[in-house]
């Protein structure tokens, strides 16, 4: 972690992950209530309403590992024709959203955005 603030460092993180794969339409963290706490995006994407599905995303794959027995929740994507949405869970506090083009690389974005999501929980 940098010497900044956890804002700072968490825009940090984001722009470190854009960095290592520059073809994401973005990147986002947010807390487990929904709310945007960092944020870098491509275009003009509402950070409140990805914020705002990632957490209820993230909500819902816990109640689906709970009531399956498949443990704690680590990750979860949710795919589309022109696009992926991965979610990561970041601890007890808050949410790590990526979304990508249809055609990414997912061995990279997984061993990228493990770490970020690994950065992201111990800020929060």
């Amino acid at each position: 972690m940098t010497g900044g603030s956890k804002q700072e460092t968490l825009q940090a993180t984001l722009q470190t992950l854009r960095t290592s794969l520059p073809e994401l339409r973005g990147a986002l963290v947010a807390t487990i209530d929904g709310l945007p706490i960092a944020q870098s995006f491509s275009d003009n994407t509402d950070a409140n309403r990805v914020a705002a599905m990632a957490a209820t995303a993230l909500g819902l794959g816990k109640r689906i590992n709970d009531t399956l027995g498949a443990g704690e929740l680590t990750e979860m994507s949710v795919t589309g024709a022109d696009g992926q949405v991965f979610v990561y869970a970041t601890g007890r506090k808050g949410v790590l959203a990526v979304v990508t083009p249809a055609a990414m690389n997912l061995g990279l974005l997984n061993i990228e955005a493990r770490d970020a999501a690994q950065t992201v929980a111990l800020v929060l």
